[in-house]
């Protein structure tokens, strides 16, 4: 593989479910000769979605990185013939979208994969934010335009309007639709090249015939082409200065134009095809040779010193705004993606071996040694770099000796490292910004079936907690009850399934807990005292306190408006102690959130006073307050996108208003309606069955979480 970081591009395959991301990432395997047949996900062959739960639901639940070169055809006029290529594919469905998260944090551009029937759909929506947040230069690939329905154009401008995106279609669909339709789809143009493609199916997976347009379809050819020329001309002043004089263009400089425009992500192409029958995979290949970056073509990763000015200090990085304890930031520091810089890296993803746990590394600089010893900056320890593996999808399948910048590696040795940790030199830290998940939606009770497996399940599930960042798994300490927490129904289906397949651990679970939320209803002051006798020692204090509604912290925040009247130590535990209150749950013992507790007053004995006195007062003042503020239950509220033919919208409407839903909009999208709505994650238990039912299984729908909001007198009342 190469060694030249120009001919190295890290991408992913990103989408909503069903939209073909896997089958994409097949017939590329089949087209670079990576394998000798293209698997299918209907049959479970497929080579990322390799875990026995994505091949019994055809869906991908994990990400998976494949490695493989690609010999260019020769239309991408790139100055190399050949790039290797690290491809991760991604799941669609909301329930696993930190895996697309994690992907994102470490790639350098992304193929974004549409469906010609469906369009741009609630998840496409999701992963575009994604990759704007992440400043991910990405192609667009419009798949399925061989299914009745199809569209083309109408999906551009779907692309440009719902996304606020700037597609630039640089192929067009010959036809569309199945072969029984008057016109099918049978092939692309090429509108760089002005060239038809067509993709005859065979055994050779690379198979491409050349030729002129057919003239059905020229004026529609030209008039595309002269709308890409516009779109580039913004970006090209010498390409603009040979169109007003009317003279030809170079197809060299249409490609760097298209490129330079892409990697700064001023533009995304838009490529078109038919993934699961061979069609237009080969230039969308082509495609992210010629206008995707290299690694030496990304920005220097940034990250802070963690030592500040002098020595290292324990817990540097836990802190997301990467303060040092004086609360001053830390010194920003760049590293090139150069092999000669010292080494840094982040760990994206842990997948569990007998060996040992395997992290997913992507080099950012330097190299990285097998043998070798690492620095973790962010939990001040220094880590074994055992062995390194190059990954293919989730298994090891070859071992290397040192891995380079721009590289994507597994790494067997690593004891205290997660998901969004830093690696770098013990001589040269760094510590790079960490990977941020969303919380937890839904819980459920899960207990073992024996009290032999209650051991071993508190160990694999703290396993499953350091592979998955959006699972988590406690103990509530009143029932004694083990909860496990994640994004949705299917995820944590997903979770008992492994327990019991991979685990063999027979464990019973409960109907899963809505994930409330406690805030207060207006705003009190209380005092909060401390006069108790404690070892014959009398402790006295006194604080006066101000609890409010404050609607933008998804946390408790602590104000103190206190200008005198407390010595520095009492202060300090009075703050302290309210921080812990406010992480310990409100009056019915959910988190709180969208509170602000702020320090007005304290009083201090002669005599008498004392830090425990005080702690004791913030926390009696804390409870006090809560109670004199009104409890507010706050539900967590999701986000549904339904598709459906439109004969079943009445039915499904008329579903989620009994559901506690609010309708936003109704959209028609050929023969299909997509109804946008907002429901409390509480009533949407089982809606999934429900929804097939009334559809007669054609309608689908994806959700996502979107906010709090105060839960209904009734639920409150479930609580009291």
């Amino acid at each position: 593989m190469a060694s030249d970081l120009s001919k190295i591009r890290n991408i992913g395959i990103i989408a909503h479910i069903d939209a073909g991301k896997t089958t994409v990432t097949e017939r590329m395997l089949f087209a670079s000769g990576a394998k000798h047949r293209a698997g299918e996900v209907d049959r479970g062959t497929t080579t990322t979605d390799d875990d026995a739960e994505e091949a019994e639901r055809g869906i991908t639940i994990y990400s998976a990185c494949v490695r493989f070169p690609w010999k260019v055809t020769g239309a991408s006029q790139i100055p190399f013939k050949q790039v290797d290529v690290n491809l991760i594919d991604t799941p669609g469905h909301v329930d696993f979208t930190a895996e697309v998260e994690r992907s994102l944090r470490v790639l350098d551009g992304a193929v974004i994969v549409f469906s010609a029937r469906e369009g741009v759909e609630a998840q496409s929506e999701t992963v575009w934010r994604q990759a704007d947040k992440y400043h991910v230069p990405r192609l667009a690939f419009i798949n399925k335009l061989d299914r009745e329905g199809a569209h083309f154009d109408t999906l551009v401008e779907e692309i440009r309007d719902r996304l606020a995106a700037r597609p630039v279609p640089l192929q067009i669909p010959m036809g569309l639709g199945p072969a029984h339709v008057t016109n099918p789809f049978r092939g692309i143009i090429d509108l760089v090249r002005m060239k038809a493609l067509t993709f005859p199916e065979g055994k050779e997976g690379n198979r491409i015939v050349e030729s002129a347009i057919p003239a059905e379809f020229a004026d529609e050819a030209a008039l595309w082409r002269e709308q890409l020329l516009e779109s580039l001309y913004n970006y090209s002043n010498e390409l603009m200065e040979l169109a007003l004089a009317e003279e030809p263009i170079p197809e060299p400089l249409i490609h760097k134009v298209i490129r330079d425009a892409t990697v700064h992500q001023q533009i995304q192409p838009v490529l078109c095809g038919s993934a699961l029958h061979g069609i237009g995979v080969q230039p969308l290949l082509d495609a992210v040779a010629a206008y995707l970056p290299n690694p030496l073509e990304m920005p220097p990763v940034e990250g802070v010193d963690p030592t500040g000015k002098g020595p290292a200090h324990k817990g540097h990085g836990k802190s997301k705004k990467h303060k040092d304890e004086s609360g001053a930031d830390l010194p920003k520091i760049r590293r090139k993606p150069d092999p000669k810089e010292p080494f840094c890296g982040l760990v994206f993803k842990i997948l569990p071996y007998k060996t040992g746990d395997l992290a997913w590394v992507r080099v950012y600089s330097g190299t990285l040694e097998g043998n070798s010893r690492v620095l973790n900056p962010g939990k001040d320890k220094k880590e074994n770099v055992a062995q390194l593996w190059r990954i293919h999808a989730s298994k090891k399948e070859e071992q290397l000796d040192s891995a380079q910048a721009g590289d994507i590696v597994g790494v067997i040795g690593l004891r205290d490292s997660v998901t969004g940790d830093t690696l770098c030199d013990t001589r040269e830290p760094i510590l790079l910004e960490s990977i941020d998940f969303p919380e937890t939606v839904i819980s459920m009770a899960i207990e073992p079936e024996s009290t032999a497996d209650k051991k071993k399940l508190s160990e694999t599930l703290d396993m499953l907690r350091k592979q998955d960042p959006t699972f988590t798994a406690s103990e509530n300490e009143e029932t004694g009850q083990t909860l496990i927490s994640g994004m949705g129904e299917l995820h944590l289906e997903v979770i008992q399934h492994r327990l019991q397949r991979d685990f063999k651990l027979n464990v019973k679970v409960h109907q899963p807990r809505v994930s409330y939320r406690e805030t207060v209803a207006r705003a009190a002051e209380v005092d909060g005292e401390c006069h108790r006798l404690i070892n014959g020692v009398m402790h006295t204090g006194k604080v006066r306190l101000r609890v409010e509604p404050m609607p933008s912290a998804q946390e408790v925040v602590v104000g103190n408006s206190l200008s005198h009247g407390l010595p520095h130590d009492y202060l300090t535990v009075v703050l302290e102690e309210l921080e812990n209150a406010g992480q310990g749950g409100g009056v019915l013992g959910f988190p709180l959130m969208r509170v602000k507790v702020t320090l007005l007053s304290g009083q201090v004995h002669e005599t008498e006073s004392s830090e425990i006195a005080f702690r004791t007062a913030a926390n009696l003042g804390f409870d006090a307050g809560l109670r004199a503020a009104g409890t507010v239950l706050l539900e967590p509220i999701m986000r549904l996108e339904i598709s459906t033919p439109d004969e079943h919208v009445g039915d499904l409407i008329g579903d989620l208003q009994q559901r506690r839903a609010i309708i936003h909009d109704q959209q028609s999208r050929g023969h299909l309606t997509v109804i946008h709505a907002e429901a409390p994650l509480a009533e949407l238990f089982g809606y999934s069955s429900a929804m097939r039912s009334l559809s007669q299984g054609r309608a689908s729908a994806s959700m996502e979480p979107s906010t709090y909001a105060p839960a209904p007198d009734e639920v409150l009342k479930r609580f009291l």
